[in-house]
């Protein structure tokens, strides 16, 4: 009897598991197939289409086409991600390292300052301010300086960093190891879940920010692959990223579908990130946020 109560029970939580998946991957589904529709496909099957009578490319054409804007902007946020979560990772990790050390003279006072940023913000106006102040407008490092540390990130790691026995540096410290040392040889490699956890989220912050590049950057050259795609999907073809997108095109993509191929094109490749640290991810996050 408790043999079959338990095969039912797995029917229905396999069944319950593909339904709950494929409430995930029919929008994702439906999206792509209304970036491969034509005009009149759509106009004959309305928007919500999951299999394509006729594959049509034209929206990728134009946002993939020779003299786009896509590759430029796509170039600037891969710098974005890589530069960007390499310094978000190591400014973090340090300041991470000196605040889980117990014995660090005012810790409890820049801990207490670091939490308060987390309640008030500046503003705006005060933030733009500052950026312009540092001459960093219309300048790459507008989008890396300002969030170098986001303090919720700061506080996972302090807190994995805080689970390492003193006597482990204290050890290293008799064989004459520097903090930097210790941080770099010893720290690190063990917490590679916690640095693939935080560096995935920094990542993924880094790939769909699109604000801060429409605040403090002009040029349009400059602008990363979310901001020019954002003007694609809710402008009209009067703006100046459309227009440049538009200028050699004869025939133009309905706008349903070049939405659809905008998300697309700017929603595959983080993808492609998840695979190769996933099985670092739940590990980091559970370690990292049990003990304070």
């Amino acid at each position: 009897m408790d043999r079959t109560r338990m095969g039912w029970f797995d029917y229905a939580n396999y069944a319950f598991l593909v339904v709950l998946s494929l409430t995930f991957v029919i929008p994702f589904v439906s999206v792509l197939a209304t970036s491969l529709v034509s005009e009149n496909e759509l106009i004959r099957r309305g928007s919500f289409i999951l299999f394509p009578h006729r594959l049509d490319f034209g929206a990728y054409r134009l946002l993939l086409g020779e003299g786009s804007l896509i590759y430029g902007a796509f170039l600037v946020s891969t710098l974005r991600v890589t530069i960007g979560t390499t310094l978000n990772l190591i400014v973090t990790s340090m300041m991470a390292f000196g605040l889980a050390r117990k014995r660090l003279p005012g810790r409890n006072a820049v801990i207490a300052l670091v939490f308060v940023t987390m309640l008030v913000d500046g503003g705006l106006v005060p933030n733009y301010l500052l950026i312009k102040s540092l001459h960093l407008t219309n300048t790459f490092w507008a989008m890396i300086v300002p969030g170098l540390v986001n303090v919720w990130f700061l506080i996972i790691m302090k807190n994995f960093f805080a689970q390492f026995p003193e006597s482990l540096e204290e050890s290293a410290t008799i064989d004459g190891a520097t903090p930097w040392r210790i941080l770099t040889a010893i720290i690190l490699p063990l917490s590679l879940p916690s640095y693939a956890t935080i560096g995935l989220f920094y990542a993924v912050q880094h790939w769909n920010a699109w604000f801060d590049a429409m605040i403090y950057i002009d040029d349009i050259r400059k602008l990363p692959l979310q901001a020019i795609m954002r003007q694609i999907v809710v402008s009209s073809t009067s703006t100046e990223v459309n227009q440049a997108l538009y200028a050699t095109l004869t025939e133009k993509p309905t706008p349903q579908s070049m939405k659809a191929a905008v998300i697309i094109a700017s929603t595959v490749p983080i993808l492609f990130v998840y695979p190769f640290i996933q099985k670092h991810f739940v590990k980091g996050m559970l370690i990292g946020s049990v003990k304070g």
